[in-house]
This record gives C-alpha cells, structure tokens and sequence, in this order.
C-alpha cells in the first residue's frame, strides 16, 4: 500500500509498504513512519493519505482511506498550511479561518446533501526536523466527493452552455439559500469550490473563508476579513467592509460568467471606468438570464437580489423548470429532464409495469389488487426517475432483469410465453409514452397562454 507523508517539504513524501496490502495488517497496524523524514503516517491512527489532491492558500488536501470503517471509506485530510512568509497576526488568522471551516461543516455538512460532511478535526504534535523542536500540525477530515469542480470541467468543455449555467444556478441557489439562513456567508463562491460528482449532483466547497454572523438575523451584515478570490469579489468584500448574502451572489454570478465564457481571465470583462461588467457581446444567451445576472452584478450591494431565494424565484419565472420549496431553506432544487429523457422515462415505467402486472396477476388472480399495486410500483418508479436515482442504463438493466426472471421463473408469468409478456409489455410501453407526450403537450399550451 502507498501511504503518503503529509510533513510540509518532506522530499520523498510517497511511502510503499508491503505488508499493508493485506486487509488484517491495515486495521492492526499501530503505525508507520516514512521512511524519509520520519513522519507518522497514520494521522490519529485512523486515516491512511494516499495521494496529494491540491495545495491551496491555507491548507494542503489529502486522499485517504479510514480503516475504522469496514470498507475503508474514502475522505479528504486537509491540513493547516499556510503558504508565504506570513506575520504572527497573519499566521493566527490563517489558522481561525481554518479551524472555522471544520466549525461550519460540522454545524451545517449533515443538514445539506450539498455539503461535504465533517468526519473529525484534530491537531498532531510530532518530532521536528530541527533536534530537539517539536512541530504541531491541524488537520480537517471531511467526505469526499468524487468527481470534478466546474473550473476543471470548463477546462475539458471550453464553454458552458446557458442550459448547463441554468443547471448550475438551480443547484447551488438552494444551497446558499441554506447557507445564508444558517447566518452563514460563504465569500468565496468560484468554479474550483464547486464540485461536480459523478451522478451529476452539484456540491459547495470549501467554507474555509466563511464568516459566521454570530446572533444576527438571516441577511444580516458582517464585515470581512479581507479573504476573497480576485475578480470574483464585489466591492463592499475587496474593501474590508461589510460582507451580505448579496456578496455570495455576485461572486456566482461572476462563476456563471466564467462559465459562459470560457475565459479563465474573467476580470478582463470589468470595466474600470464604469465600474460595470462588460461581457454581453461574449455570449447569445436569453434576456432573462442576461438581466438577472446583470442584477446580480451591481457594485452597490443593495441594488442587487437580496437573497438566493429572490435570484431562484425570479430564474424559474419562465415557467421552464418548476420547483417545489424546501423545508429548510425555502427552496428545492429538481432535475431538469429532456423530452427524450421525459418520454424514455415514460416508456421504462410503462414497460416495467406491464411486466409487474403480468407476475403480480400470476400471484394473486385478483385483478383488483394487481392493478392497485401496479400503479403503486409505477408511481414509485416515475418519483425516483425524478430523484435520478433511476437513469440512464437503468432504464435498460431494470426492466432486462425483470423480463428475464419473469421469463424462466414458471408461477411469475401465469403461462404466458415470451412474445407474449413482450407484446404486452411493449403495449404499455407504448401507452405511457403517449400519455407523458400528451401531457406535455397541454402543459405547454397552457404556458403559452398564461
């Protein structure tokens, strides 16, 4: 196994050992030390860096694995590290903003499906390289998300499209709605600190520069720390003055711009003299969109949305995409389907039904009950299409699977044969096909007209 020391400038940080491939020696092992410098590598005894995923201003970011875990759940160590020849103020405020984001994550991480959970925050005093001085190190360890930020995405894509942004702004406003209600502000909103996985789900990261506002109400003002990201930052943030939930929403609608753009450089399009964004001849979006980001970006914080809730309401005005509110934050984001995906949704549930008919009325002769329960099951298949917890292959392995245990298993099919359960099946297919395509048509008649 390939451990990897998380000592600063350790020169040799990558560690190979044997006998850790052998699942018993990892959970019994009392530690390891690498081979270089010395290190403990096994942080509190517990979690295993494998791999360096990123350095950034305050921390470095570790892949790991917890062996207290009985499939050694992969997590993300990040350790306290600043970067710069920083004054002992400094040094103590790097240190404040990083033990907050383990503060925050632990407060808010398991409220929020978008929100990586905190795992453990812990300090580790060890040997320093210097005889006789012993170093202390702070570590952070949270969930890991597997997948790719929208900054590394828009590196492969080059440009997003405006339904791509759509999705965007329908995903992350729900979370910083949370967020804000929470009394907490974000202040670093950018494409690296949002992180894409690999079902598609959309995740805010990196709450290391946060500022809480302890004891005020939701919209509350607070003044910065001067911690910001350069061009995604409004003016009241760049000032040291106070920071708003409207400074959450600039910093986004400036992500949406980079996203748009493909430019990496996006405060070329600030326009010094006119103190305006200058970036409508970049793209071909529509007016809608146009004019909720330009809202988003004025300079003066009052002139633009004054929460996530706002920007979300007025976004889903055209009637595209309908959303249900949230419990806890007011808003609730929902997947946007495609026809092909509306209509092959449909032919899955139908088809999948027919089949659930077929063996249900092979169980029970009851016409009554097999219809009651068919519905049951395609209700239940229709709600977690809209979830996406079915989707994609699914819509082909499910209903594959159910044909072939219908098919072979002799009280399931009620004697039928294989054409006909296909011919049946097929039919209902068919059938829901034409009901979603007729609903959506009515539903779109009646968007026209009001």
């Amino acid at each position: 196994m390939e451990i990897y020391c998380t000592r600063p400038g350790c020169p040799r940080p990558q560690n190979h050992f044997a006998d850790l491939d052998d699942p018993g020696t990892i959970r019994t092992v009392q530690q390891k030390y690498c081979t270089t410098c010395g290190m403990p590598l096994i942080l509190v005894g517990r979690y295993i860096p494998q791999k360096l995923l990123g350095r950034g201003g305050f921390g470095t970011a570790f892949l790991a694995r917890d062996r207290h875990t009985p499939g050694m759940r992969q997590c993300v160590v990040k350790q306290f590290q600043p970067v710069g020849n920083l004054t002992p103020t400094q040094q103590q405020l790097a240190q404040d903003l990083f033990e907050r984001e383990a503060e925050v994550l632990e407060k808010i991480g398991n409220k929020h499906e978008q929100i990586p959970n905190l795992f453990a925050f812990f300090p580790m005093i060890v040997p320093s390289l210097q005889g006789g001085k012993q170093d202390q190190f702070f570590y952070i360890v949270q969930e890991f998300i597997d997948g790719q930020n929208l900054e590394e995405e828009l590196n492969q894509k080059k440009k997003f499209s405006e339904a791509e942004v759509r999705e965007v702004l329908q995903a992350i406003l729900p979370v910083l709605q949370f967020v804000h209600t929470q009394g907490i502000i974000h202040r670093d909103i950018k494409p690296s600190n949002i992180m894409r996985d690999r079902q598609g789900k959309l995740y805010l990261l990196d709450f290391g520069a946060v500022k809480q506002v302890t004891n005020s109400p939701p919209g509350a003002a607070s003044s910065s720390t001067g911690i910001y990201s350069q061009g995604f930052a409004p003016p009241e943030q760049m000032s040291g003055g106070q920071v708003y939930p409207s400074t959450d929403l600039y910093a986004l609608a400036v992500t949406c711009l980079m996203l748009l753009t493909g430019e990496q450089d996006i405060i070329k399009f600030f326009d010094t003299f006119s103190n305006q964004w200058q970036w409508q001849q970049q793209v071909k979006i529509s007016s809608q969109l146009t004019e909720i980001l330009n809202k988003m970006l004025l300079p003066a914080a009052n002139q633009r949305y004054q929460s996530a809730q706002e920007v979300f309401d007025t976004l889903n005005q055209s009637g595209k995409v309908v959303k249900k509110p949230s419990k806890s934050a007011g808003i609730q984001p929902v997947a946007n389907f495609s026809v092909i995906e509306i209509l092959a949704g449909a032919a899955f549930s139908g088809f999948q039904g027919g089949l659930m008919a077929i063996a249900l009325f092979s169980l029970s002769k009851s016409s009554l009950f097999t219809v009651v329960m068919t519905a049951t099951i395609i209700g239940t298949l229709v709600f977690a299409q809209t979830r996406r917890w079915i989707e994609r292959w699914d819509l082909l392995l499910i209903p594959g699977i159910s044909l072939g245990i219908i098919s072979f298993v002799p009280w399931l099919h009620a004697g039928f044969p294989l054409t006909k359960i296909l011919i049946i099946a097929t039919a209902a297919a068919l059938i829901s096909v034409a009901i979603a395509a007729l609903f959506r048509l009515i539903y779109r008649l009646l968007s026209l007209l009001f």
